[in-house]
């Protein structure tokens, strides 16, 4: 039987304390005066997320639950082929090759034009045809989630803003020409690689940082610049040190000292409380992934949320979801705001889920759970000089949204669920990984010393659960939306082996020991054979959750595989898209089984699906047209796709 112990507060102290620390936060030039921009037109999608809360949340009505289903494709948008040597001669490089719209991002639109990255171009594009306004040639290939926009302000014109490697540039989003006017002729040194966007709130431009995963990489602190001129404004140390607040025993034996990778804001985006001028940081583990040997302590604020003042970076409160993470249990994403209706009383929160699957639902001024968090015992491994914590935070409300536990006589894969040949094929993974142990959430690997029989551990979710799609939420209903998918990661951990690839970013990396399995390094084996998981499906669904209550209103499978015989292919396919909604009650979300989908947010039906040319890797977006048409659009393939319900089957016009 597990421990329990009741979690109330966040941090180690009351928001009191918090407030009258001065936090982690570095002033590195004077912070600029705030102007507040206007609110977000309509039919307008200028952030990753379309506004600052973060929910994905239209409130445009122009397409209904009554005629989605004539929904259709009305334009596609690819850049054409280069002309190198008119390129050249315009002074813009040598030419941009034809890579198509990053298939992982997001486009923007303002006032009908969407605005995009194409390999090394920016483009804007005319949001009712499809027809490109205008492309900038770029000096190398642009970062790969999206573009920001800043509205300008009287005395600078609007900017898109755009990162190449360790370099952010501004264009004059009229005309796509470089703005001299931002830092040194339109670029700003930003020091390190970041793949998200560059996130506007006012005229602060908010950076995150993709940092690597060694164990001796370059710190992942979130820097703050002036949209205006491109100058740094403050930056937040997000590795706690003593003197932080909920520092005690987070980094035992001065770890915090050693250079760190990870500790990162990785995810696409940031989300900022615009009333109470608060940024929410959805911070990731340390590095290394699975062995943290050499950070014992909790870690903060590693796998955290933590609160500031956006204005001035100064600390407010934090949320650690994941102690000292050997799981790779990564915040994918920013927390999606809204507020929530319990005993009587309306509270501020915000609703943020990890790669583990479990959502937390915090009070949004206080990092308090709402619905309750318990501190559970977990199981503790056998890897040599690991540091383990022995509780991690449950939440009592809502249930984990993807599989976090298996037992081989309930959850193995059956003939009647798949078909016999892969059913042999998932015996024979079973047999040469020496048997897989689960000891259900938070399993940690077990040590494999070198010669010895295999003897494998399974995690769940593992590479499941939800990703950088994140959540969306409808205020109106109070409801959350997520996809996950269930699948395991599976082998032990070694002594490293001299040149294996132990994954991505981590070679040379000092650490002594990563994670292997019977097929040898490598990151990213799992439970699987013949491509599809040997656990019981579903293995992908969508779920809702009600934040006035913590339960799940409803849930569905996604996504189909097409390789099972028809009759048993509905077993869900989820990609790392995630899911938009509208205030005319619509959901609309991409499967990894190259479908786009339009569901009744508030019961789950399904109204519409199309087959695309391909899977869309990233959120999709609505907006309107100069015309008011409304359409919604994603990235397909390395093209723009754009859908619209013909004009007379629309019920409405835009609002």
């Amino acid at each position: 039987m597990q421990k329990t112990l009741t979690f109330t507060l966040a941090g180690a102290a009351a928001i009191a304390a918090f407030m009258a620390q001065s936090g982690p936060a570095q002033q590195t030039k004077a912070a600029a005066k705030q102007v507040t921009t206007k609110g977000v037109a309509p039919g307008d999608w200028p952030l990753y997320s379309r506004d600052n809360t973060s929910t994905r949340f239209s409130p445009l009505k122009q397409i209904t639950p009554a005629n989605v289903s004539k929904l259709a494709q009305a334009w596609s948008y690819r850049p054409s082929a280069p002309d190198p040597a008119a390129d050249a001669a315009k002074g813009k490089g040598k030419g941009a090759p034809n890579a198509g719209v990053v298939p992982e991002s997001t486009p923007i639109a303002i006032n009908g034009i969407l605005y995009a990255p194409a390999g090394n171009r920016v483009v804007a594009v005319d949001g009712d045809t499809g027809k490109e306004i205008w492309s900038h040639v770029t000096t190398g290939r642009v970062e790969n989630r999206g573009v920001g926009y800043w509205p300008g302000d009287g005395t600078n014109p609007p900017r898109i803003l755009y990162t190449i490697d360790s370099t952010m540039f501004a264009l004059n989003a009229n005309t796509g020409n470089i703005d001299p006017g931002f830092g040194k002729e339109g670029k700003v040194n930003v020091e390190i690689q970041w793949g998200g966007v560059p996130y506007i709130y006012k005229n602060l431009i908010i950076m995150g940082n993709n940092n690597g995963e060694r164990t001796d990489g370059p710190a992942g602190d979130t820097k703050v610049y002036d949209a205006r001129t491109g100058a740094e404004l403050w930056r937040f140390r997000t590795i706690a040190r003593p003197g932080d607040p909920g520092y005690k025993d987070s980094w035992l034996n001065d770890s915090w000292k050693q250079p760190r990778a990870g500790v990162n804001t990785w995810g696409w985006y940031f989300t900022v409380d615009e009333q109470r001028d608060l940024l929410f940081m959805p911070v990731g583990s340390p590095a290394g992934n699975y062995y943290g040997g050499d950070r014992p302590g909790n870690n903060l604020y590693g796998n955290s949320i933590v609160a500031v003042n956006a204005t001035t970076g100064k600390y407010v409160w934090h949320y650690q979801l994941v102690h000292h993470d050997l799981w790779d249990t990564d915040l994918p994403a920013a927390p999606s705001l809204l507020d929530v209706k319990k005993d009587g009383k309306t509270i501020p929160a915000l609703a943020i889920i990890s790669k583990n699957a479990l959502m937390f639902i915090l009070n949004r001024e206080t990092g308090e759970p709402i619905h309750g968090v318990e501190e559970r015992s977990v199981p503790k491994g056998d890897v040599p000089g690991e540091w383990y914590s022995p509780t991690q935070p449950f939440p009592v409300k809502p249930k984990p949204l993807a599989r976090t536990s298996f037992n081989k006589a309930d959850d193995f894969i059956r003939a009647s669920d798949t078909t016999p040949e892969h059913v042999k094929a998932c015996e024979d993974v079973w047999e040469k990984a020496g048997g897989y142990i689960n000891l259900g959430p938070f399993t940690p690997f077990g040590f494999h010393e070198a010669g010895a029989p295999p003897k494998s551990y399974m995690q769940f979710p593992g590479n499941g659960g939800p990703n950088w799609g994140g959540t969306s939420a409808d205020p109106t209903l109070g409801y959350v939306f997520v996809t996950t998918h269930d699948a395991a990661l599976s082998g032990w951990l070694e002594k490293k082996v001299p040149g294996g690839n132990y994954g991505s970013l981590t070679d040379g990396s000092p650490l002594p020991i990563d994670r292997g399995s019977y097929t040898g390094p490598g990151p990213y084996s799992g439970f699987a054979a013949g491509g599809m998981p040997c656990t019981r499906p579903p293995w992908g669904r969508m779920f809702a959750v009600n934040a006035n209550t913590g339960d799940v209103a409803w849930e569905v499978v996604l996504g189909i595989n097409e390789r099972l015989p028809k009759e048993k292919q509905k077993v869900g396919s989820v990609g790392s898209a995630g899911p938009t909604t509208t205030a005319s009650g619509l959901l609309f979300v991409p499967s990894n089984d190259s479908y786009f989908h339009a569901f009744d947010s508030k019961t789950g039906k399904e109204l519409w699906s199309t087959k695309l040319a391909g899977n869309m890797n990233a959120n999709p977006m609505t907006y309107t047209g100069k015309s008011g048409k409304q359409y919604v659009a994603g990235v397909v393939n390395g093209s723009i796709t754009a859908f619209a319900v013909p004009a007379a089957s629309t019920a409405s016009k835009a609002k």
